[in-house]
């Protein structure tokens, strides 16, 4: 009996060390997948099925995409037209930086007509929130990641039911597993009030762990469809510092008002098409191009996001043409830094050419794995030139990147795989020496509370980090 059952585990492993090969399009991620499964058998192979199984061909996502091509086409040729225009009458300015535009422009519109607010922090982002949802007309759009049962995130419950009771129209998305805290309350009051709130994929025993790995970590809010929120702050007290918060959190958001608000209202909905299972269509009521257009606003902006449902990693392409295309300076920010082997050589390519590169992580991380499996990259990027500050002061929570002080861009990606090809992700790109500025700025003031990684003394570490760092980054493509 024992030996029946050995030979059936031997040849199940075997399935699914064939289903690895077959179905893991990433050569590193492959042969991570192979070592946790014969390195940990029983536990690699649950591990593997519940979260490794590529499912952004699964009829799941073609659902999505299908909503994606058919609910709006009322409003594409426009978009493309208006977007060429653009990108001609800004052709002389732009220079060698219209390739990322025409990149991120196969899926997003650049509109010039965009005025664009730098928030840093929940101090300054939840007081230009709240007054934009009182002033609501029409609707209320709003999606996130992570919400939370909390001082912030009542008040901006109530405001959201008191528009309801108002008559606005008022959609809430919220992630089932970042925003689990707030089903059994915060939810339930928005539904009574007449709120139209769903969870993104609503988790269930069944397939907990497929839908845990595929999350929406989007942060959006659109207003009348002219005002926009994009950026990486949840709403959440932690990311307001104040005298008793335990941790300082820096992170960075945007308001923007004018045309690019078109592409996050097109996110918003196709998205909300998908979880709400409707079939909200073209209106101008959504879509005010005219009254956008009447706008008098000076900041080029375009709008790219990426998921299971996308053709190609957007996000991460969009990101490494820009990298490639610095001949100065470079300035990143981002919480988590385990890159694919693509945005690695791209860092390594940019510093060896002479590029200015410097990375801002966090100094104090909130995952003990996270950061080990980040370290195991340092030591090869510093090598070839690339600076690395740790963060101080609290945790840093922005994702951000300015190249040459003129193109920027701030979102929800983190530098990691996860990011990259498994979560549903928004970043804004912005062309504007002026945004650029302020963004360097921050990350100067950023650097006064952070420490430069030193490489002789970073290779000096207890061998024992080392080694698990090593152990880590094997796994790192699976992280």
């Amino acid at each position: 009996m024992l030996n029946f059952l050995f030979i059936l585990y031997i040849l199940f492993l075997l399935f699914v060390a064939a289903r690895i090969i077959i179905n893991t399009t990433t050569p590193s991620k492959g042969i991570a997948y192979l070592l946790l499964i014969f390195i940990f058998p029983i536990g690699g192979i649950i591990i593997y099925l519940s979260v490794g199984l590529n499912y952004r061909k699964r009829k799941l996502y073609k659902k999505k995409i299908d909503i994606d091509k058919k609910i709006f086409p009322q409003i594409e040729e426009s978009r493309i037209t208006y977007s060429e225009n653009t990108l001609q009458k800004h052709k002389e300015e732009l220079g060698t930086f219209s390739s990322i535009v025409k990149l991120i422009g196969r899926k997003s519109i650049i509109s010039d007509n965009n005025k664009v607010q730098l928030l840093i922090n929940g101090e300054q982002k939840f007081p230009e929130i709240i007054k934009d949802l009182k002033a609501a007309k029409h609707h209320i759009h709003i999606e996130y990641y992570i919400y939370e049962n909390d001082k912030i995130g009542k008040e901006i419950a109530d405001i959201l039911i008191a528009k309801a009771k108002e008559g606005v129209e008022v959609r809430f998305i919220y992630d089932d597993f970042g925003a689990k805290g707030i089903r059994s309350n915060i939810v339930k009051e928005l539904k009574d009030a007449g709120v139209k709130a769903f969870p993104f994929y609503k988790i269930n025993f069944i397939q907990l762990a497929n839908r845990v790995n595929y999350r929406n970590h989007r942060k959006i809010i659109v207003i009348d469809g002219t005002i926009g929120y994009i950026g990486g702050i949840n709403i959440s007290d932690k990311y307001i510092n104040q005298s008793t918060t335990p941790l300082f959190w820096r992170d960075t958001h945007l308001k923007i008002v004018g045309s690019t608000v078109l592409d996050l209202q097109f996110t918003f909905l196709t998205d909300w098409n998908f979880c709400a299972n409707k079939n909200i269509t073209f209106s101008h009521d959504y879509f005010p191009v005219k009254k956008l257009n009447n706008q008098q606003s000076e900041h080029l902006v375009q709008v790219v996001g990426s998921g299971p449902d996308s053709d190609y990693p957007n996000i991460l392409y969009s990101l490494i043409q820009t990298i490639l295309l610095a001949k100065k300076e470079l300035l990143i920010t981002t919480p988590y830094f385990i890159p694919s082997s693509s945005f690695l050589n791209a860092l390594k390519i940019a510093s060896l050419s002479g590029v200015d590169v410097k990375l801002l992580i966090p100094g104090v991380s909130d995952s003990t794995i996270v950061n080990l499996t980040s370290q195991s990259f340092y030591e090869e990027i510093m090598e070839a030139g690339v600076r690395i500050f740790k963060y101080n002061k609290g945790f840093i929570h922005a994702k951000t990147m300015v190249c040459d002080g003129f193109v920027s861009s701030v979102g929800t990606a983190n530098l990691d795989n996860r990011s990259f090809d498994l979560n549903f992700e928004i970043n804004a790109v912005i062309y504007d020496r002026g945004i650029a500025e302020q963004l360097s700025n921050q990350f100067a003031v950023d650097l006064e509370n952070s420490e430069e990684i030193n490489l002789e003394e970073w290779k000096k570490r207890p061998i024992h980090i080392r080694f698990i760092e090593k152990v880590l980054h094997l796994f790192s493509a699976i992280m």
